[in-house]
């Protein structure tokens, strides 16, 4: 017979299960299958968690680039004072955000920097020839922003091909260009610095034109001249006077200046040099130029020369004969030995 203090001992005895030692798998096991042991709910995939933490990534990203370039922005434009520096420094900081980002991901998917090295490794071979053009744009873009031989803002001209524009963007990979007739054109930075490339308005905007005129020696040569200087000045985007321009270390007059440029065969040679403000109206200027010279010397005594030759007999230049035949109504040319039966013939030398 069992006494009721030993039956007791027996059933709790029973009912306390004796602790068995888990490990750390077991335990992470455990807490995803019991609903609330976790940070997360266990009914959640893990890929799903990887793609938030790679949409979260790129958000901070994103923000911190954003708040970079806020911060630094002034700073670096006060300190490069060029718009092409300024705007590669922060497009480099952006780019380091997301190099950052990018290895982070990689991370997240247990890449990591040895896996990435064997990688390149491996395919640097087989993209070498793909990536070759690229790598060199890019260093032709650093040469580039050394060099400085334009900005964002000037006028250039692609002078083998009459390209002119003006330069919208400098990348380390490409130039772009506005041109005049409303279209934009992209050269990777490679192929522009083979290219001769004229800068209107590097340092100064002010650029000087030529005008050659022909007149004949029987006109007024000196008032020619100042007819045709009088021309220029009175266009209002030609620089009619003031200080002498300075290239280089030489001074040439602001003011139209028309010179003798040489003696030709149909008359003598004028040039007529004169500088303009802006040089964003080339044509226009020099439309309107010729337009004034062609008024002022159509009411003086000076005459436009062109090619023309005069033919002249004298003595020394012997004879020619010439017959016309009258036959039935028609007037027919004959050599001057021959004639008709009737003898009507009307001979003239």
């Amino acid at each position: 017979m069992v006494s009721p203090g030993a039956g007791v001992s027996v059933v709790l005895q029973a009912g306390t299960p004796t602790p068995t030692p888990t490990t750390g798998t077991e335990q992470s096991t455990v807490a995803e299958a019991v609903p609330g042991t976790g940070l997360l709910p266990g009914w959640i995939p893990s890929w799903a968690l990887d793609l938030g933490a790679t949409a979260l990534v790129i958000l901070l990203a994103w923000v911190v680039s954003q708040l970079l370039v806020q911060l630094i922005s002034r700073r670096v434009a006060r300190r490069f004072r060029r718009p092409s520096l300024t705007r590669t420094v922060l497009r480099g900081v952006r780019t380091g955000v997301y190099i950052f980002a990018i290895l982070t991901i990689m991370r997240i998917y247990g890449l990591g920097l040895g896996n990435i090295a064997l990688s390149v490794g491996v395919f640097t071979a087989v993209l070498g020839v793909i990536l070759a053009p690229v790598v060199g744009s890019i260093i032709s873009g650093v040469f580039l922003l050394a060099d400085q031989p334009y900005e964002i803002g000037d006028m250039i001209e692609i002078v083998d091909s009459d390209t002119r524009g003006f330069v919208d963007d400098i990348t380390l990979r490409y130039t772009k260009i506005f041109t005049m007739d409303n279209t934009f054109v992209v050269i990777p930075n490679g192929e522009i610095r083979k290219r001769d490339i004229a800068n209107y308005s590097a340092e100064d905007p002010r650029t000087r034109l030529v005008l050659d005129v022909v007149v004949t020696y029987e006109g007024d040569l000196e008032e020619a001249r100042k007819l045709i200087e009088k021309a220029a000045r009175e266009v209002d985007v030609v620089i009619d006077g003031g200080p002498d321009i300075r290239v280089g270390n030489a001074r040439y007059p602001a003011a139209p200046t028309c010179y003798i440029d040489t003696f030709g065969d149909h008359g003598v040679h004028l040039r007529l040099r004169y500088w303009v403000k802006e040089p964003y109206k080339l044509l226009a200027a020099r439309s309107n130029v010729q337009t004034n010279v062609w008024n002022k010397l159509a009411d003086a005594d000076v005459e436009i020369a062109y090619p023309h030759q005069h033919v002249v007999f004298d003595e020394t230049s012997g004879q020619m004969q010439v017959g016309v035949q009258r036959r039935e109504g028609r007037i027919d040319d004959v050599p001057p030995e021959a004639g008709d039966e009737d003898g009507d013939m009307d001979r003239r030398r």
